[in-house]
């Protein structure tokens, strides 16, 4: 008989083990896909309002118990109590868009085909397997789930393995807003046992958040069934500083966009590309803006940056660093592991940043901010897509037509924010190119990633077929 895996909680901000969980077996994991599976049955034949009402009482528990779960954060991953309520927040918002505007992306298209009636209808694919990561561990997960759940879909939930009491919270929020016990699961299983789950036949398709390469096993594993993925993987967001900028302005933008959720966001700016003419002074601006996060508890509502998922992390990002600063960056701010427990990395302001470092070619998963020094606009916008990921993109400019163009037609981006950072919106279809993965979620176009999209031909009488297929 197969063990029971356990999962183990740790606290970031001290490195003390928190809660310890059972797990579920292959059989285990299996019977429950497949119980989700028989739900669908019912699930699917569902209205829209029969959906909507549970899903609107989602939002309701989502924000009546903020509290306890913002905490449950702080506990397994570090997030801030502030940015975690924000979290909150935003998850019962989305419950409510979908609640109000599935229907609406979902209506039956009406086709004229000048004769026979026609139309293009959207009807659920059956149970959607998730593989979330653990870093907005609620917003990632109602992200998807509340599209597929309005969809008509059931779901499956195989969260990152240092989050679980926030996956099994979230099973709970679905069944206290009164969907049926089915509708949504947690699986507490370890990564190694996701295909298993993908290959059995309860599973209709996948969709995943988290790293290029596990993304690209996922995918490889659903493809291999002909079962569909949707994939928001890693992005490495390049922000475009043009010379007629407010300096000190666009620093605040780059220092927020940078330090979100400490660093730790697929959509965080992690490259800024300034124009020659403007770069020390831009410099100077971003250090100051950077040092406003100072370390401090997670858990006091004015802390701006708290620890980050893990000290294995932590030291992840300290090589590359120390790696940036070896191969000729500058350190402007920042770049020193404290001597204390936990999993603390400070505000870091990187300069002279070039390729062949990892500071400009590959992913910082933290709070490290890179300053690319571009020679003009051409230049930049060069710099900017010379990067295997697509993910956000951004431009600083006093000019809204000039950013707009650029934003539109140059950046090689699945979002690009012209003086605002980039962030996702419920009503924003949310996805990225490259190797930041394909598909999108949030609005009609994510709504509209797992369902069936029928062509429906009605003639008044039988009508023999002729012509080429």
């Amino acid at each position: 008989m197969a063990a029971q895996p356990t999962f183990q909680a740790h606290d970031p901000a001290t490195g003390q083990p928190g809660r310890s969980y059972v797990g579920h077996t292959d059989q285990e994991s299996l019977a429950i896909a497949r119980a989700a599976r028989a739900c669908f049955d019912t699930w699917k034949r569902t209205n829209f309002a029969e959906r909507a009402a549970p899903m609107r009482r989602a939002g309701q528990v989502l924000r009546g118990r903020a509290p306890e779960f913002a905490a449950l954060m702080t506990d397994e991953m570090g997030k801030t109590l502030t940015e975690g309520l924000a979290e909150i927040e935003k998850c019962a918002a989305h419950c409510d868009h979908f609640a109000e505007q599935a229907e609406a992306y979902l209506a039956d298209q009406p086709v004229d085909m000048g004769g026979p009636k026609a139309k293009v209808a959207f009807r659920p694919l059956g149970t959607i397997l998730a593989v979330m990561p653990w870093n907005f561990p609620f917003w990632q997960v109602i992200r998807f789930a509340a599209p597929t759940l309005m969809a008509g879909n059931t779901a499956v939930l195989k969260h990152a393995s240092n989050v679980p009491g926030c996956a099994l919270a979230l099973e709970e929020v679905f069944r206290e807003a009164g969907f049926p016990a089915d509708a949504f699961r947690t699986l507490l299983i370890p990564s190694k046992a996701v295909k298993l789950i993908i290959e059995d036949p309860a599973i209709a398709a996948v969709s995943l958040t988290g790293s290029v390469p596990a993304g690209k096993q996922v995918a490889s594993q659903a493809a291999a069934v002909l079962k569909k993925s949707v994939l928001e993987l890693g992005g490495s967001d390049a922000y475009l500083v043009l010379e007629d900028v407010d300096v000190a302005g666009a620093a605040e933008i780059a220092a927020a966009a940078r330090m979100v959720n400490a660093g730790q966001s697929c959509i965080a700016g992690k490259r800024f590309i300034v124009v020659a003419e403007i770069r020390e002074a831009f410099e100077i601006a971003l250090v100051e803006a950077m040092r406003a996060f100072e370390m401090g508890d997670p858990r006091a509502r004015d802390t701006k940056l708290g620890p980050l998922q893990s000290v294995e992390a932590r030291d992840g990002i300290h090589r590359q660093v120390t790696e940036s600063l070896a191969k000729g960056a500058r350190l402007l701010l920042g770049g020193q592991v404290p001597n204390q427990p936990g999993a603390w990395y400070p505000a870091t302001v990187l300069a002279s940043v070039v390729p062949g470092m990892p500071a400009y070619d590959d992913e910082v998963f933290g709070p490290v901010a890179a300053v690319i020094e571009a020679r003009d606009e051409a230049d930049a916008i060069r710099i900017a897509n010379d990067s295997p990921f697509g993910l956000g993109s951004g431009v600083l400019t006093g000019d809204l037509a000039r950013g707009e163009r650029i934003a539109t037609e140059e950046l090689e981006a699945g979002m690009s924010f012209v003086n605002q950072n980039v962030r996702s919106d419920s009503r924003l279809p949310f996805g990225g190119v490259k190797d930041s993965g394909f598909g999108r979620e949030c609005a009609g176009f994510g709504i509209r990633e797992f369902v069936n999209v029928k062509t429906v031909v009605v003639h008044a009488a039988p009508v023999p077929a002729g012509g080429p297929e």
